[in-house]
Formats: C-alpha cells, sequence, structure tokens
C-alpha cells in the first residue's frame, strides 16, 4: 500500500460495521488508518482506470455527441464520528452526500448548488432521449440544471433506513424521523426474500410466514411479497428501531452534524416537509403511522 508502507499486519480493507469502534477497542486507532489508507489506495485505482476510459473518449473525439455521468450508491463511514461501515445510525453527510458529475456536450465545466438525488439519474436520462416511461417514477430530470434553464428542480429528498429513520432533506435543513411508540406497524414489502451474498448457509433471518401476502406497492403493477411483523418478532438483522431519537441539522452551519436542533419552527417545518414527501411518493399509510405524522 503506497498510502501505508510501514504497515506489517494483516491488510484490513472493510471495515467492521458498528459505531464507537475505536473507543469500544473493536478495532485501534492505527487499524483505523490503515483502512483509510486503502480506501485512498482504491480510489487511486478507481482514478487510473476511469482515467482511461475519459482518455478514450478524447482519442476518438466523443465529447461533441457523448454524456458521462459518474455516480454511485451511497457513501461508507471510515471512522466520521468512530462510525465504521454502514450501522444502523441516521443518514450522516459522508454516507448521504453522494458524488454526481455530469459531463454533457457544449456545457462548460462548472459547479451547480442544487438538490439532487439518484432517482434524478433515470429521469434525466429519458428526458434525454425523448422516452415516456410507462411506470410511476420519483425522479426529475436534471436537464434544466445542466442546461442553465432552472436554478433547481425539486425542492427536497428523501432517504432512510429500513424499519429506523425516514429523512428529508431540503438542501441546507436534514431531518430523520425515527419511529415513536414501539415501532409499529412494520412490513417488509420485496420482491425478492433475500440474494445478499453471505457465507453462512443459515442465517438467523425471518422467513415469510403465515402472515406474508401478495401486495402491490404504489405505481407497480406487479405484486410482492409483503411480510408483516409485530413486536417479539424475528426482525431482520439491520432493524433496532431507535424510538423517538430524531435527528435535524443544519448542514450550512453545521457541516459535521454535530449539533441536534430539535425544536421550535424549523422542527415544525421539516415534519411537515417531510408529510409532504412520503405523500408524494405514496407512501403506505403504516409509514405515517410508524413515524407518528399525517
Amino acid at each position: 500500500n503506497c498510502y501505508d508502507e510501514t504497515w506489517r499486519g494483516e491488510q484490513l480493507i472493510w471495515p467492521p460495521y458498528g459505531v464507537r469502534n475505536v473507543e469500544r477497542g473493536v478495532i485501534t486507532a492505527r487499524e483505523g488508518q490503515h483502512i483509510r489508507c486503502n480506501y485512498g489506495s482504491k480510489l487511486s485505482m478507481i482514478d487510473h482506470w476511469f482515467g482511461k476510459v475519459l482518455d478514450t473518449i478524447d482519442q476518438n473525439d466523443l465529447w461533441d455527441d457523448t454524456m458521462v455521468i459518474l455516480c454511485t450508491d451511497h457513501g461508507h463511514y471510515l471512522g466520521e464520528k468512530d462510525i465504521w461501515g454502514k450501522p444502523g445510525v441516521p443518514q450522516y453527510e459522508p454516507l448521504g452526500h453522494t458524488p454526481l458529475y455530469i459531463a454533457y456536450p457544449g456545457i462548460d465545466a462548472t459547479e451547480i448548488d442544487a438538490l439532487s438525488t439518484n432517482v434524478d439519474i433515470n429521469a434525466t436520462l429519458c428526458d434525454l432521449f425523448d422516452v415516456t416511461m410507462q411506470h410511476e417514477t420519483h425522479g426529475v430530470s436534471l436537464l434544466p440544471l445542466i442546461s442553465g434553464e432552472q436554478a433547481s428542480v425539486r425542492e427536497w429528498a428523501l432517504g432512510g433506513i429500513f424499519g429506523n429513520w425516514v429523512q428529508v432533506y431540503d438542501g441546507h435543513r436534514k431531518y430523520a424521523r425515527a419511529p415513536v411508540d414501539d415501532g409499529f406497524p412494520l412490513s417488509l414489502w420485496s420482491n425478492r426474500w433475500s440474494t445478499m451474498p453471505i457465507k453462512r448457509i443459515d442465517p438467523p433471518w425471518p422467513m415469510p410466514d403465515d402472515r406474508a401476502v401478495l401486495d402491490f406497492m404504489p405505481g407497480a403493477n406487479i405484486p410482492v411479497i409483503r411480510q408483516m411483523f409485530q413486536p417479539g418478532d424475528l426482525l431482520p438483522y439491520w432493524v433496532h428501531p431507535r424510538v423517538g431519537e430524531h435527528h435535524l441539522y443544519d448542514i450550512n452551519i453545521d457541516p459535521d452534524e454535530a449539533e441536534n436542533r430539535l425544536g421550535g419552527q424549523d422542527e415544525k417545518d421539516m415534519v411537515e416537509l417531510l408529510n409532504q414527501g412520503l405523500r408524494a411518493v405514496n407512501a403506505p399509510d403504516e409509514q405515517f403511522q410508524r413515524l407518528g405524522i399525517g
């Protein structure tokens, strides 16, 4: 590893998922440094090979009719707030604020300060190729932003963690709403029970039972399995509801998300915005009940 030449221990690439890992002795501060160095090596590798893609576009003079989009699904905690991996915490900036780079023919390089989310990429491509989508979508085309016709295309973006926080972001305020009461009702809606590659052949995961039904998610005409859970059930391993632990941060004045600004008009505004966003995507009624809003 060119970024950690003094390391002589086992190569650590993937951090153990958890909160306060260094504080609790799960890993040492030095091991955490080595993990971050390996991340740096991966970035260098990506830079090298992605650079070859861009070089090929240069060599073939393709920029006049080629659009390039570079994005990712989510971030990964590498020690920020002593958080590692993707444990059950709200989507702080290292996880939720993902890169989006777009090269578009005839548009000079610039930075656009506007809110977007990953589902907007689908809408953008459909707009670019004049495709009419035959199903419901939550995305908004980014072409008006790219061309400079509009300064913004959306007022909010939704995110969250299944069974835990649902959050809304308006461009500077981030509100993560936790479940209330006992964290129920809760259902898992899925067209696949699990295709996650794991080493165990008998993972301690709940399987569908006689409460499972075929149901339709909003905007879809193909049914999925809807498994309803209740208190006392074995829940999917990532579900440990932090009941009542709401979070509100103002990224503009607190980029490290250190001060929880609950209370006052800001929280009321963000609860209303979350309500608005969930209704716009036709969230099921049980979601509003679970979060204690609406």
